[in-house]
């Protein structure tokens, strides 16, 4: 995947800014086009990806600089000249009505569910968002659609050139994940900000805790700039009241979607999953903030404001939605999250979560969707787990998560879509070895398969989970054995790991050849004729947003052209 946006990607932002996985912007104005674009001569799409990709920041490299880490306020210094030397101000951004959104999980659902509605008002929108699932230029999008190849190009070597020109020693700007002293905290003058769901991620760089975690992402406020949060634990929203108060920005509290459905009919979301409404929730009150300090007409009836005495801060108002607000939240599309292919006999449940609240919430939507399923035959049933995490997450705890699920299979294999994957530059990851990988999806099968040992033979002594119907119990109540144990492969690529599940029963998905080169396993070949006679297979993609891109690129082809 592209990831060498530190020194690149700050003279791209069009009306919206973003981190890498943590910060989504999005913004309107009424000057944006995404019209198609002269190319640089002798150089297309791919030859500029490919340049990008030579920035990337080598696994070596990356390892050290984890271990001499500098002053991140001097990262976010650094960020400023390299805006300056790729021909922008910082003051040009001042002019940008932006919407500057962090958090841990749903930010990206929420700046998704806010740009629609947006635009459903005739406004045109820019928005960045990261990372991207197939094409580099989706983190770029002019009212709804990703930048042209030919636009990205153009402004790609515009910039490339411009940095060449103006060479300095080289200064590292790593693109951050959302917070104090994010590359996008160069945005000085946002309209709103926003704060969706807090949870534990990338700590080796935001901390341990979540109230860590929430004082990195409360960096994003601005002096009397509103900014609305939704719920949180009681620890990081003190955290971020105090953020707040420590620079006199209003901080609001999001009431529940149900308050503003109260007297009208209920809301209807493009997104499915119930953790969805949080994230609309926050949505709307953004787009009702940033439509109101515009003082753009058809906003919403009024209906109460107060003060939360339970969390000392005050909620946000509560309106009636309107039409527009309606068809916004309904029309919203967001792929790669809560999202459903149904192919023949194959139904493909895609979801980029990769937290332990995020997962928790993949889960419920996952199981939530098996039981609505419309049965269509009377024959067997198989559930397959493809799976792949990165980073500093807690596999196990992810995958103890997903043992309720009772999965037929579990498939693991890196974030590749093919074993070499040269031909395609918004594949290409420098920051991580091959070797790497692999002894990954080892450890992951490995995790995988102890946590089946234990459910298969519960502890007796154990005591059961004193919130039995709450997310807890997914980590604390052992299933009693259901018959049959969980069977796990590993491939050495997504192509392969997707030959081996839909054995050709995929109308779209129809590879040339069966899947060559996975790892060997002792039973690497059993399990096809399970699948070849099923009645219907049920396949969840989950664990990291890069793994549900490639196998998006694969089922759905026209999304790479």
């Amino acid at each position: 995947m592209s990831r060498a946006w530190g020194h690149l990607h700050p003279a791209l932002f069009l009306a919206a800014v973003s981190a890498r996985g943590a910060t989504t912007g999005v913004g309107a104005r009424r000057r944006l086009s995404a019209r198609l674009a002269p190319q640089e001569p002798g150089m297309d799409y791919q030859d500029a990806v490919r340049t990008l990709n030579t920035l990337q920041t080598n696994a070596g490299y990356l390892e050290q600089a984890k271990r001499q880490r500098g002053d991140p306020q001097t990262q976010l210094e650094a960020m400023v000249l390299y805006l300056a030397r790729s021909g922008l101000q910082v003051e040009d951004l001042d002019k940008l009505n932006i919407i500057h959104v962090t958090g841990t999980k749903g930010k990206g659902s929420t700046c998704a569910f806010t740009e629609r509605i947006l635009r459903s008002y005739g406004l045109k929108t820019g928005f960045f968002s990261s990372p991207h699932l197939v094409q580099v230029r989706e983190r770029i999008r002019i009212n709804g659609q990703p930048i042209s190849p030919e636009l990205f190009t153009k402004y790609f070597w515009r910039v490339y050139h411009r940095l060449e020109e103006t060479k300095v020693d080289l200064a590292v700007v790593e693109v951050g994940i959302g917070g104090a002293y994010d590359c996008t905290n160069i945005i000085r003058k946002p309209v709103v900000c926003g704060v969706s769901s807090l949870g534990i991620d990338h700590t080796s760089l935001l901390g341990d805790t979540v109230e860590k975690i929430a004082w990195q992402k409360g960096g994003i406020f601005k002096r009397s700039i509103p900014a609305y949060t939704v719920l949180q634990p009681d620890g990081p929203l003190a955290v971020l009241r105090e953020r707040a108060q420590q620079i006199s920005c209003p901080l609001y509290l999001c009431p529940p979607l149900e308050a503003l459905e109260e007297g009208g009919p209920p809301l209807t979301l493009g997104l499915e999953g119930e953790h969805q409404r949080s994230n609309a929730a926050l949505a709307l009150q953004l787009a009702h903030c940033w439509l109101q300090r515009q003082d753009h007409p058809g906003i919403g009836e009024l209906k109460t404001s107060r003060l939360s005495l339970l969390q000392q801060l005050p909620l946000a108002p509560v309106f009636q939605p309107t039409s527009h607000m309606r068809h916004g939240l309904q029309d919203t599309e967001w792929l790669g999250r809560t999202q459903v292919l149904r192919r023949g006999p194959l139904t493909w449940y895609l979801d980029g979560a990769h937290t332990t609240s995020s997962v928790q919430a993949c889960v419920r939507w996952f199981r939530q969707a098996l039981q609505r399923r419309e049965r269509l035959s009377s024959g067997p049933e198989v559930c397959v787990l493809l799976f792949n995490a990165t980073g500093d997450r807690d596999r196990v705890a992810l995958l103890k998560l997903l043992q309720p699920c009772q999965f037929d299979y579990a498939v693991f294999c890196p974030n590749l879509t093919e074993v070499s994957p040269t031909d395609n530059a918004d594949q290409q990851n420098f920051t991580v070895t091959l070797d790497q990988m692999l002894l990954r999806c080892l450890e992951h099968q490995q995790h995988w398969n102890n946590l089946a040992e234990e459910q298969a033979s519960p502890d007796l002594w154990r005591p059961p989970s004193s919130e039995p119907s709450g997310p807890t119990s997914l980590l604390l109540a052992p299933r009693p054995p259901h018959g049959h144990s969980t069977n796990s492969r590993i491939f050495s690529c997504i192509s392969h790991a997707l030959q081996w599940i839909s054995q050709g029963r995929d109308p779209v998905f129809q590879p040339p050849s069966p899947p060559r080169g996975h790892l060997t396993q002792p039973v690497a070949g059993s399990g096809s004729s399970v699948l070849q006679e099923a009645a219907a297979i049920h396949v969840l993609v989950t664990g990291s947003l890069h793994l549900v891109g490639g196998v998006l690129k694969l089922l759905e082809p026209s999304l790479s052209q």
